[in-house]
């Protein structure tokens, strides 16, 4: 027998559905750390189990007919100190859990079922002392490897290592109830060199959500160096999120090659004043959305979480900039086809002491579903409800559109207010009503057009209080 093999069954655990095989795993682990590392071996069979704790240089593998239920007992989930929402508190410890550990996989073709019900409706009742369980959390740990299994039902956040290097997540499905509270997909925090490939995930709130902190972290630690390509997303509030906890930066992240259906969101940025941080370097290409509320949001008046009903997030007036000004810039957009829009085809949203900076738009292709909804598109106080609304950027510097078409859409099919360096260079705009303008300008400065089409010449372009000094 190989002796870096370790299966669960010869430290006592018992796969019948009903009994409680916590220690055999910890029995497991700790012989197989005792010995230098190897694989600890779930086989076919129904266990039940609290929090596994793991170590370093250990691969917990499932094998294919395993399922592994997590106890639906409070009282059996120790309190660890961690990071939740943006900041550190007493959580209680996830359903698979290890902290500054290195070389660790979890593997495998099993079923992993965290039995969130239990967690969510003490929730939804107000009874947790402490934040919910996440599935799997890893905190300080380097070289993760988590491929092939499935996860279902999880408490809160599925996937969340924080503060981790070098993690790969490759071929994982998750599926979470569509209203069950925060029930996140992956959720990389702080960290640096992820991979995220071939999953699918199903889920009650962002499918895959960057973070890197809020303004109450003790420290700021970057979250950068992340790659998301080949997955698949339904359901969900955002597809792909950034932030709104990006108070340590989020940098050099590359969107490619991705399926979003009924999504809330497609690609959302968020964030607003006093959390601070910087977002830079987002590259977004080779995406398909369908049946979404709005393909991409960028909103720097995000109002969730504390303070985020303060004047200063909601106010519309030009603060000073400081330290907890946040800021997006060199963010870039290609190759995405959206289909079925319900609400916005874009809504950018910037600060005016703050614009978001260097965004591109090339190629993109966005239809306005007929039956779209009056909302307010972005999660922000002082935005009244719009329906079948185009491209709206407010407080934006150096934006260019290159070969954009847009269709479906009631009013101009590009609204563009208090903004500066804006380039539209072969875009084409279908016009429903031909009273209204293609494009709308208040308050823009330095335009230049180039190979634009349309329906119709006439109402090509209406200016507000702009000084165009642009070329046709």
């Amino acid at each position: 027998m190989n002796k870096n093999f370790y299966n669960i069954t010869d430290y006592g655990a018992v796969g019948d559905g009903k009994t409680i095989n916590t220690a055999a795993f910890a029995r497991a682990i700790q012989e197989c750390a005792q010995n230098g590392g190897g694989t600890v071996y779930v086989p076919a069979g129904i266990f039940l189990t609290a929090s596994i704790i793991l170590k370093s240089n250990i691969t917990l593998y499932f094998e294919i007919g395993s399922i592994v239920k997590f106890v639906q007992d409070v009282a059996q989930y120790k309190l660890v100190q961690g990071r939740w929402e943006g900041s550190e508190q007493e959580l209680y410890t996830p359903l698979i859990y290890g902290k500054g550990l290195e070389n660790i996989t979890i593997s495998g073709r099993g079923l992993l079922d965290g039995q969130g019900e239990y967690w969510w409706q003490l929730f939804k009742n107000n009874e947790l002392k402490h934040p919910r369980p996440r599935f799997i959390a890893f905190r300080n740990c380097d070289n993760v490897l988590i491929e092939g299994i499935r996860l279902v039902n999880s408490p809160a956040w599925t996937i969340n290592p924080v503060e981790c290097h070098n993690v790969t997540v490759n071929k994982v499905t998750i599926k979470n109830p569509a209203n069950s509270p925060n029930t996140d997909g992956i959720n990389p925090s702080s960290c640096k060199n992820v991979q995220i490939a071939n999953c699918h995930i199903d889920v009650g709130d962002d499918c895959i959500a960057l973070k890197s902190g809020t303004e109450d972290c003790p420290k700021f630690v970057s979250c950068e160096n992340i790659t998301i390509i080949n997955c698949t997303m339904v359901h969900g509030h955002g597809g792909v999120v950034i932030g709104s906890e990006m108070s340590g930066d989020i940098r050099n992240v590359v969107i490619s090659n991705c399926i979003f259906e009924g999504t809330d969101r497609g690609i959302r940025l968020k964030s607003r004043r006093g959390r601070g941080g910087l977002v830079e370097d987002i590259r977004v290409n080779n995406i398909i959305m369908k049946d979404v509320f709005c393909p991409i949001i960028m909103n720097l008046y995000y109002f969730c979480g504390k303070g985020g009903k303060d004047k200063r997030v909601w106010d519309k007036e030009i603060y000073p900039v400081d330290k907890s000004t946040p800021s997006f810039r060199r963010i870039h957009f290609s190759d995405i086809t959206a289909r079925g829009v319900c609400n916005t085809a874009v809504f950018l949203y910037g600060l005016p002491e703050m614009p978001l900076e260097e965004i591109t738009f090339d190629n993109i292709s966005i239809e306005l579903a007929e039956d779209a909804r009056p909302a307010v598109p972005a999660m922000a106080d002082k935005i009244g409800p719009v329906v079948q609304q185009g491209f709206y950027c407010n407080n934006v510097r150096d934006i260019k559109f290159i070969n954009v078409r847009v269709s479906g859409h009631l009013g101009p099919g590009f609204e563009i207010v208090n903004a500066e360096g804006i380039d539209f260079n072969g875009c084409k705009i279908d016009k429903i009503d031909e009273n209204d303008p293609c494009i709308l300008f208040d308050g823009v400065r330095n335009t230049y057009f180039s190979g634009n089409r349309q329906e119709e010449i006439k109402g090509f372009l209406k200016l507000r209080d702009s000084n165009d000094n642009g070329r046709m």
